[in-house]
């Protein structure tokens, strides 16, 4: 693998990441959205990621097979949850039923925080993935100072 094809790897996951952390802060800024264009509740949004051919340029035999098995990763889908809603007690709410329930995202905060946290190390560690590749590729230039 050369210094391109790593940094494009890394690439790929830094933005799938990222792609994974905005849907994650819309679900947890829409946790009590009542009302949406759509009509209803907000529905939580959830990344596919799947992997993604890396181009590596014209290879020959081993060196070729070795690089088609390298990896990046995209975000391919995104899919509103499929779960229904939750029923929480707001006689107040302008949107209550007749027995004064109101429908709510489920939207479990705790878990959304715990996927951002994930997503986050997933970030730090591409980023960390990234300096390394450009370190080495700087000390390869040195030694020919």
């Amino acid at each position: 693998m050369d210094f391109l094809t790593s940094l494009q790897v890394s690439a790929s996951a830094l933005e799938a990441q990222r792609m994974k952390m905005n849907l994650i802060a819309s679900n947890l800024a829409n946790a009590e959205t009542t009302k949406t264009a759509e009509g209803g509740p907000y529905k939580k949004k959830i990344p596919i990621l799947a992997e993604k051919n890396i181009q590596t340029g014209d290879r020959r035999n081993f060196k070729k097979t070795l690089e088609e098995s390298i990896k990046g990763v995209e975000v391919v889908a995104v899919v509103k949850d499929g779960k229904n809603f939750k029923m929480k007690y707001d006689p107040g709410n302008p949107d209550a039923d007749s027995n004064g329930f109101v429908k709510v995202p489920d939207i479990n905060v705790m878990e959304e925080m715990v996927k951002l946290l994930s997503a986050t190390r997933a970030y730090e560690a591409n980023v960390t993935a990234i300096n390394a590749a450009k370190n080495m590729a700087q000390k390869a230039l040195d030694i020919g100072k």
